[in-house]
C-alpha cells in the first residue's frame, strides 16, 4: 500500500470512529395484559390479536371512518352476478423470512381462519372454491351472492384474517402455531420474548407500505420507531409510576381513578384506547350447570343493572354508557326491543323457580387492575344476593384466556362465568357479533346453541335491503333476550396515557403501534 493510500485509510478510520453511534428509537408500552401464545386464529384474546397486527398484514383493512379499504390487495374485481371475486396482490410483499407473499399463502390462511371465525365460517359455507390462479392472483367463487365478503376479509377484530406463510397456515386448527413469521411492519424477536414480562418487535426493513396515507387500520403502515417493547406490568400503580418516571411511553387502559393525577402532569397526555369503546359482557358457560338452565340465565337479565356495574369502575359519565341492547349504541342496528329492567326480586324469584341445586358458580376472575376485575367483584356479590353459590377463582388475564377454552365440569377444571370487554367492532351487527353467535361448539367460549338465532343471523348476512336488515337485527335481539347467550353489563370508553413526546398515534378500532414517532 502506498503512503497516499495509507493516509486515506487512516483519515477514513478517524471519521468512522468520530461518527456518533446510531441511536435506536424504542417505544415502550405497558399493554393491558400478557401475551401467552401466538396463534390469532384459535383464540379471541385481544393480546394475541394486537400481536397479530404487529407481525401480519391483511387483504383489506378498516379505515378511521369504518370503511373497508384494500391493504395487501392491489386491485380486485367482482363479477356481475356477484359470485366471483378476483384479488391481485400488491407487488413486492415479503414475509419476514425473505420469501415472497404468494397467492397460495392467502388461500391457506383464509381456509384456516374460516374454521374458527364467525364471519369466516359463514363465508366458508358459501364458498364454492378458493384458489391461487397464479403467484399474485386469488379467485373466490361463491355458491350464492353474499354482501359481506369484503367486510369479512377486512374485519378489524376477533378473529382477524391475517395472512401468514402457507407452511404455517396449514397447521391444523386445533394445534396452536408457534412461528410468528408474517409480512407486517414489525418482526417479533422471539428470542427476547419472556412470557409474563416482555415482548419485543423490531422494524421490518422489507415492509413496503401502501402509498395512501395512514387511516385507522388502513393505508400506509409506517414503522416510525426501530423497536417496540411491550412490558407487562400487572400492578396499575407500578405502571403509573413507570409512565410518570419516563420508564414507559404508553400505558394502556389507565384506571379512571388515576386520570386526575395525569391531568396535572405536563409530561403526560391521554387519548381514547380505541375509536369504538367496548361492551362489558357477563359471559356464561351454557353447557354446564347452573347456566345450562334457561331460567337461571333469565334471572341474570334482571340482576344486571348496567349503571351499578359501570359506576363501580368509573364515575365520569363521559367514560361509560348504559345501553339496553346487545348491539353497541353507535351501531346502525341498535334496538332496545324486548329489554328488561333490572329487578333483583324478580331475579331471586327466577332462581327459586329454576330448581337451582347449589352448584357453585366458578368465576374466572382476572385480577389485573381494570374493568374485568371490578365488574367481576360486582357480579360475584350480586349473584350471592339472588341466591347463587359463588366460587371466585383469581388469575391473570392470560390464564383466564387459556382456562375458558375448557369444556370440563367445574369440579374438573371447568368454569361457569367470566367477565370480558369485547371491542365495539365485535358487537355491531348480527353477522359479526362475538357474543350472539349461537352455533354451539363453533360459538365463542360459553358455546350457546340456538337454531333460531343462527337462522336469523344467516338471513341477515344475505339480506341487502337496509330496512329488512334492521328488522332481522331486531328479531335476533328479541330471541337473544329470551334465551340469553350472555348479557351486556355496560359500555365503557377506555383511556391510554402516554408521554408527551409520543406522536402520530392513529385513531383506530383497535390500538396499533405503526405510524407512531417519538419527538
Amino acid at each position: 500500500m502506498t503512503w497516499k493510500k495509507r493516509l486515506a485509510a487512516a483519515v477514513v478510520g478517524l471519521l468512522v470512529s468520530a461518527a456518533p453511534a446510531f441511536a435506536e428509537s424504542v417505544l415502550r408500552v405497558r399493554p393491558f395484559g400478557d401475551l401467552k401464545q401466538l396463534d390469532p386464529f384459535i383464540t379471541s384474546d385481544y393480546m394475541v390479536r394486537n400481536h397479530g397486527y404487529m407481525v401480519y398484514d391483511t387483504l383489506f383493512s378498516m379505515d378511521e371512518n369504518l370503511k373497508v379499504q384494500p391493504q395487501m390487495v392491489d386491485s380486485y374485481t367482482v363479477s356481475d352476478d356477484r359470485l366471483t371475486y378476483t384479488f391481485i396482490l400488491r407487488d413486492g410483499l415479503k414475509f419476514h423470512n425473505g420469501e415472497p407473499v404468494m397467492a397460495a399463502d392467502v388461500v391457506a390462511s383464509l381456509k384456516r381462519w374460516g374454521q374458527r371465525d364467525g364471519l369466516g365460517q359463514q363465508l366458508a359455507k358459501l364458498t364454492a372454491s378458493l384458489a391461487a390462479m397464479d403467484d399474485r392472483t386469488v379467485t373466490l367463487k361463491l355458491s350464492q351472492p353474499w354482501g359481506l365478503v369484503l367486510d369479512a376479509l377486512g374485519k378489524p377484530s376477533s378473529n382477524v384474517p391475517f395472512i401468514m406463510p402457507a407452511a404455517i397456515a396449514e397447521t391444523p386448527i386445533d394445534t396452536a402455531i408457534t412461528d410468528p413469521v408474517g409480512s407486517g411492519p414489525f418482526i417479533m424477536k422471539k428470542d427476547e420474548w419472556v412470557p409474563g414480562s416482555k415482548v419485543v418487535y423490531v422494524k421490518n426493513p422489507d415492509y413496503k407500505p401502501r402509498a395512501q396515507a395512514p387511516s385507522g387500520l388502513a393505508g400506509a403502515k409506517i414503522a416510525g420507531v426501530d423497536r417496540v417493547e411491550w412490558h407487562y406490568i400487572p400492578d396499575a400503580q407500578t405502571a403509573l409510576n413507570a409512565l410518570q418516571a419516563g420508564e414507559i411511553d404508553i400505558f394502556e387502559e389507565v384506571p379512571p381513578d388515576f386520570l386526575p393525577v395525569l391531568e396535572g402532569n405536563a409530561d403526560i397526555k391521554t387519548m381514547p384506547q380505541d375509536s369504538l369503546g367496548m361492551q362489558m359482557v357477563f359471559r356464561m358457560n351454557t353447557t354446564q350447570p347452573p347456566f345450562n338452565n334457561g331460567k337461571v340465565r333469565q334471572a341474570i337479565r334482571y340482576m344486571i343493572d348496567q349503571d351499578t356495574f359501570a359506576r363501580a369502575y368509573v364515575s365520569d359519565p363521559s367514560l361509560y354508557k348504559v345501553c339496553p341492547s346487545f348491539y353497541m349504541c353507535s351501531s346502525p342496528y341498535y334496538t332496545d326491543a324486548g329489554w328488561v329492567q333490572p329487578d333483583l326480586e324478580k331475579a331471586k324469584q327466577l332462581i327459586a323457580e329454576s330448581g337451582y341445586d347449589g352448584t357453585p358458580v366458578v368465576v374466572l376472575h382476572a385480577t389485573e387492575a381494570g374493568p374485568t376485575n371490578t365488574f367481576s367483584l360486582v357480579a360475584e356479590q350480586l349473584m350471592r344476593d339472588i341466591g347463587l353459590k359463588v366460587d371466585p377463582q383469581s388469575m391473570d388475564w392470560g390464564t383466564l384466556t387459556a382456562r375458558r377454552s375448557s369444556k370440563e365440569p367445574v369440579d374438573k377444571g371447568g368454569w361457569s362465568l367470566f367477565m370480558s370487554g369485547p371491542t365495539g367492532a365485535d358487537m355491531m351487527d348480527p353477522s359479526g357479533h362475538l357474543g350472539l353467535r349461537s352455533n354451539c361448539d363453533a360459538a365463542w367460549f360459553g358455546w350457546p346453541c340456538d337454531e333460531e338465532i343462527e337462522k336469523l343471523r344467516a338471513a341477515f348476512s344475505l339480506e341487502t335491503d337496509p330496512a329488512k336488515k334492521a328488522e332481522i337485527a331486531k328479531a335476533v335481539q328479541l330471541r337473544a333476550v329470551e334465551v340469553v347467550p350472555y348479557w351486556p353489563a355496560a359500555q365503557l370508553f377506555l383511556v391510554r396515557g402516554m408521554r408527551a413526546e409520543v406522536d402520530n398515534v392513529l385513531k383506530a378500532a383497535v390500538p396499533v403501534y405503526w405510524n407512531i414517532t417519538l419527538k
